[in-house]
Formats: structure tokens, C-alpha cells, sequence
């Protein structure tokens, strides 16, 4: 099975920021370039920060309602900081939550969802920038055609890695569910083969109706 990686589906064209880029220029460059955050890189292009429009509302969400009807928000020391900063490195959110361009989806989705990010900053080995991959950025393997999950699954899977009889098991595929039908020779493969099929890149659910020939989960008899 081919995983896709982060190098397929980053951005490659990265707009990015220094230490020194002003509140005024972050603003200009997400709103120039249609984009939700920037990184900000060291004289080295190394990313040691991301700069997100939150970052930025804070500065609002800070002063005061002309009209007295809204009280000021209680911000912690840390908030109220990037709330009165001027510059990249006072309001970006640091240290840089980084990926790799080798990684699969699955390990750069798990390190947003454990660090609470919404998009990846990508180092190659020197940690040099070299991308950025967002979460629609890995929502797009869902968008993968029926007929090339089923394809993936019939021929390469069944066939190629658990060497299943094509009689004996087929997969149908609509809409990203896969339906798995059939018989396998032994009970304890159907968790294998539902598991390796939710592991396919764009599959959203595995379901079906396995038999199995032999029941190896019995225990075998005692002799007396």
C-alpha cells in the first residue's frame, strides 16, 4: 500500500515572516495572500514560530469598547504580552510545531490533534522550511475516487499482502465506506484484514460480513 505523504500534499510556496516583520506587514500578508498564519523564520529560514490571525486579534480583543457595554477580557500574562506586541516575535505562538515531508498523514494529523495546531510548518534535515501542510491539506485524501480505493484494496491488500483467494474475498467501495464479503480460512484474520482496510488512505468507515472456515479462537480440548 502507498500512504500518501506530507511532501504530496503541503504547500510548497510558502509565505513566511521574520522576527522583526511588523503587526501592520502580518496583517497585509494574510490578507495579500488568503492564508490563516505565516511562519516566522530565523536568519536561517529554520521556523521558530507561526503567526496566526488569533495571534493577531488578540491586540483587538484588548482594548477597551467605546460604548462601555463590552468589558475588557481577562487575559493571562502571556495573552496580554502578545496583545501589546509589535512584532513577529512578540506575538507569534513559539516553539514552531514542525513536520517532515516523509511523514504520512496519519503522524502529521495525530501531532496536530496532541499540540492543538491547525496547520504544520515542513523542515527538511537541516530544518530549513520547506513547506506547510494545513488540515484541509490532509482532508484531501478523502477525495480519492471510489474505483482507486477499491482498486488498492482488491488487488493490493487482499491479493498482494494477505494473499486471499479473490474468490474467497472481495471489497466494495462507495462514497469512501468499504463493504468486505466473503470467507476467510481463519476467524482471527477478520480484525486483521477490517483493520489493514481502515489503514487505506480515503477509506472513512470498514464494514461487511466475513465468515471464517476454521475457529482458532477455541480453545482445543484437554485429554483426560
Amino acid at each position: 500500500m502507498h500512504h500518501r505523504t506530507v511532501e504530496e500534499l503541503m504547500t510548497r510556496d510558502v509565505v513566511r515572516a521574520r522576527r522583526d516583520t511588523s503587526f501592520k506587514e502580518l496583517a497585509r500578508l494574510l490578507e495579500e495572500n488568503d492564508v490563516t498564519a505565516v511562519p516566522v523564520v530565523d536568519e536561517m529560514d529554520r521556523p521558530i514560530g507561526v503567526v496566526s490571525e488569533a495571534d493577531l486579534l488578540r491586540k483587538s480583543a484588548d482594548q477597551a469598547d467605546p460604548s462601555g457595554l463590552t468589558p475588557v477580557p481577562h487575559l493571562e500574562a502571556w495573552e496580554r504580552a502578545k496583545a501589546e506586541g509589535a512584532r513577529a516575535e512578540e506575538l507569534m505562538s513559539a516553539p514552531a510545531v514542525c513536520a517532515r515531508p516523509g511523514w504520512t498523514v496519519v503522524e502529521a494529523a495525530r501531532l496536530m490533534e496532541v499540540q492543538h495546531v491547525k496547520r504544520l510548518p515542513v523542515v527538511d534535515e537541516a530544518d530549513r522550511l520547506v513547506g506547510i501542510v494545513a488540515r484541509a491539506d490532509l482532508l484531501r485524501i478523502f477525495l480519492r475516487r471510489d474505483e482507486a480505493i477499491r482498486e488498492e484494496i482488491n488487488r493490493d491488500l487482499l491479493r498482494g499482502t494477505l494473499l486471499l483467494d479473490p474468490r474467497d474475498v472481495t471489497a466494495d467501495v462507495r462514497d469512501g465506506r468499504v463493504t468486505l464479503s466473503g470467507i476467510v480460512e481463519f476467524k482471527s484474520q477478520i480484525p486483521v484484514v477490517e483493520q489493514l482496510c481502515r489503514g487505506v488512505d480515503g477509506v472513512v468507515s470498514v464494514s461487511g460480513d466475513l465468515t471464517f472456515r476454521t475457529d482458532d479462537g477455541r480453545e482445543a480440548p484437554t485429554g483426560t
